[in-house]
């Protein structure tokens, strides 16, 4: 009786082990700078609040003002990148505050909605470490 108790909570802690080593796709900002400038195809998900996109962000982004992306409506907020991502394959870079957790938990999200990680990129130290400031849109 108790070998039957114990396989849930092994598979719960094996799930958990997983979720802890997830691995994301980083883009530098070098290599972002270049596909902006190169005119690459890409989906722009930006995860800042609502005050914070308003004050910069990238031409062209998807505002989700979805930060930091825990709740069942935040999450909701990502649907339109399924939607953009279902319509045209490109690529996604998520653009957060800081290109943390927020971004993370996005990452995983849109993964979650059949968009694979070949496809998902990060944003490495989201807008906060963005260093081409003449480079975003401004309030």
């Amino acid at each position: 009786m108790k070998r039957f108790s114990i396989i849930p909570l092994a598979l719960v802690f094996l799930l958990n082990v997983a979720a802890i080593f997830q691995s994301y796709n980083y883009l530098e900002a070098d290599q972002f700078k270049e596909w902006i400038e190169t005119d690459k195809a890409m989906i722009l998900v930006d995860v800042q609040l609502k005050d914070e996109f308003a004050a910069h962000h990238f031409s062209g982004s998807i505002e989700t003002n979805a930060f930091p992306v825990k709740t069942d409506a935040q999450k909701e907020q990502l649907l339109s990148a399924v939607e953009a991502y279902n319509k045209t394959g490109h690529d996604i870079v998520i653009i957060c505050p800081r290109g943390g957790g927020g971004a993370k938990n996005g990452y995983s999200f849109l993964k979650s909605q059949g968009i694979p990680d070949e496809k998902l990129t990060i944003l490495k130290g989201g807008i906060a470490k963005w260093p081409y400031k003449d480079m975003l849109v401004k309030k």
